[in-house]
């Protein structure tokens, strides 16, 4: 059984919503019926140009943006259902247990950490939340320094860095802080959303490969959410292509990537030199 099944997911914006960028004059379908599997320890590359409608799903399935209509089930519990807001309120409380196993790296490190906090309070803030909700209750304040300190050097920073702020750090720090903090929880799937595009190609590089170091360490399954078909190519077990809200290929990287069957994929394919056969 797949780690992850979406089933026939929409998102339709209404006119006005302005969470696409510009306002919206009619409707926009921004994710159009789309089904997906992604299975446990396994890289799958979402990839398209901006405005496809990446991000959205991303979004989607960890429950950050409500659906219009479909499913998602994470090993088989219905994700769509598990609201926090109607009457089930066991349900909401299912849900925010589950937030431990979903977690997000957001595009902007610089936008993504709040400026107020030190970097131990940061990347402790999702450990304080599940302790108080009682999701967590055996870990002790002691128990959380410990815990921050590991996943600071798990990304490759210092303990110096704890009383430290965001400002004080490079874009490709901050970015390793904001992954610390998605591991905070000990996640077993995390939405990677174009985690490199705001950085340069040499930092962006180190963060990929520690992306795929971390994956190893952690046993995470990742969806990568991408622009740069070199970058997909790299890090990804298999890569789906989705066009105007839509999945028009799913495939293995090698397949995609070599005999790509849409005219879409061929396109973005042809539009990047290093990808060229």
């Amino acid at each position: 059984m797949p780690l992850l099944e979406i089933r026939h997911l929409t998102k339709i914006f209404a006119p006005g919503d302005t969470r696409l960028g510009a306002k919206s004059r009619g409707q926009v379908r921004a994710v159009d019926d789309v089904s997906l599997d992604i299975h446990a320890g396994e890289t799958l590359g979402l990839i398209g140009e901006s405005g496809s409608g990446k991000s959205t799903l991303g979004r989607l399935i960890l429950r950050l943006i409500e659906p219009s209509s479909g499913s998602i089930f994470f090993e088989g519990r219905d994700l769509v259902n598990l609201t926090s807001r109607g009457p089930a309120l066991g349900h909401g409380r299912e849900m925010r247990r589950l937030r431990r196993d979903l977690q997000i790296i957001f595009q902007d490190p610089f936008a993504s950490l709040d400026p107020r906090l030190r970097v131990e309070d940061i990347v402790a803030e999702p450990l304080i939340i599940h302790r108080e909700l009682r999701h967590w209750p055996e870990m002790t304040k002691a128990g959380i320094g410990s815990r921050v300190g590991e996943l600071l050097r798990a990304v490759g920073l210092d303990d110096s860095a704890r009383n430290r702020y965001p400002h004080e750090f490079s874009g490709g720090q901050r970015q390793r802080i904001g992954i610390a903090r998605a591991l905070a929880l000990r996640p077993r799937f995390i939405v990677c959303d174009e985690p490199v595009s705001a950085l340069d190609v040499s930092v962006g590089a180190q963060i990929v490969n520690l992306l795929a170091q971390l994956q190893r360490d952690f046993r995470l399954t990742y969806l990568f959410i991408s622009h740069s078909m070199p970058v997909v190519r790299y890090l990804s077990t298999r890569i789906a292509v989705m066009h105007r809200g839509k999945i028009v290929e799913v495939g293995n990287t090698e397949q995609i990537t070599h005999q790509p069957a849409d005219p879409y994929t061929r396109s973005l394919l042809a539009a990047t030199p290093e990808m060229s056969r």
